[in-house]
């Protein structure tokens, strides 16, 4: 696989699998609003999962749906940051927070890179991902004085270090003026045990019938 195709895997994978669980809150908000807001931003991350994948897909001689929902479990390449169920108010917002921060970072570098196709569809996303994080900010802001957000963002911060590749940590660390010196504890190659349940749920139809076109 080429360099290309594995980072654009990599971040599709984050955005899928994140899309995926920010929709567990569909219908289990806390408010309507909310509701509406975390389904909008599901919809989002999986839509930039598929451009992502579109990309990687036509480098590799498959099909973004391929990618997405035939691979085993243990080959995704996603940040365990965006595999973990925390069906907590605390933590889905402290993750919205780290996450979006970090990509914020990604999407920056991205669009400076000399590859013009992941340029032009970095600067698209970012476009849309401005909504996401305003949405996470005004959430954080809210929040900071929690103590269970506070604890949920101690939680996290070693997940969310391994979201960016290590040039680009110490920003992160300085952005949200959490510790630089913190030693990740999910970097990609290594998953939680709660991908496996996801992975099961997410790829259910497409092993209903292999083969199958829908």
């Amino acid at each position: 696989m080429s360099a290309r195709a594995q980072r654009l895997i990599e971040y599709a994978d984050d955005e899928l699998i994140l899309g995926w669980r920010d929709s567990e809150w569909t219908g289990i908000a806390p408010s309507l609003e909310e509701d509406v807001a975390f389904s909008s931003i599901a919809q989002n991350e999986i839509g930039h999962a598929r451009a992502l994948y579109e990309l990687a897909a036509r480098d590799l001689g498959v099909t973004a749906d391929e990618l997405a929902f035939d691979r085993a479990a243990d080959e995704y390449l996603c940040a365990p940051l965006v595999e973990l169920r925390r069906l907590d108010w605390a933590h889905t917002i402290a993750r919205h927070w780290l996450y979006e921060t970090a990509d914020e970072l990604r999407l920056a570098a991205l669009k400076e890179s000399d590859d013009e196709e992941v340029a032009g569809l970095a600067a698209k996303m970012d476009r849309e991902e401005v909504y996401h994080r305003l949405h996470a900010q005004m959430w954080a802001e809210r929040l900071h004085e929690e103590p269970r957000f506070v604890a949920a963002v101690r939680d996290l911060w070693p997940y969310a270090v391994g979201v960016l590749p290590e040039d680009l940590r110490p920003a992160l660390a300085k952005r949200l003026d959490l510790p630089g010196d913190t030693v990740s504890r999910g970097e990609r190659g290594g998953h939680s045990d709660e991908l496996r349940s996801l992975w099961e749920e997410m790829t259910m139809v497409r092993r209903s019938v292999p083969g199958a076109t829908w």
